[in-house]
């Protein structure tokens, strides 16, 4: 009864701890100035009221671009290489 107890208890901790990991995506830190300009272009145009302040490209190539609104909420968007919004949040 022990031994299925402790395979049991070892099944539930791996599962547990396989899928509540979070994505350790890689993403290298830039000044907004350094965001290309066609990328900010897109990104004001989805969120024009965000006065946009960081910024990273991640390891794929996709620009994450973060401000706040005249609210101070903050807005995120993502967008690809090519220019298409792959998240707005």
């Amino acid at each position: 009864m022990r031994a299925i107890r402790r395979v049991l208890l070892s099944g539930i901790t791996f599962l547990a701890l396989a899928g509540c990991g979070e994505s350790k995506e890689r993403k290298t830190t830039l000044d907004i100035k350094d965001v290309p300009p066609d990328i900010m272009k897109v990104a004001k145009q989805n969120l024009p009221d965000v006065t946009f302040t960081t910024a990273w490209k991640k390891a794929n190539g996709t620009f994450e671009v973060q401000g706040k609104n005249k609210n101070g909420k903050i807005r995120e968007i993502d967008i690809r290489p090519d220019g298409s919004v792959e998240e707005i949040e």
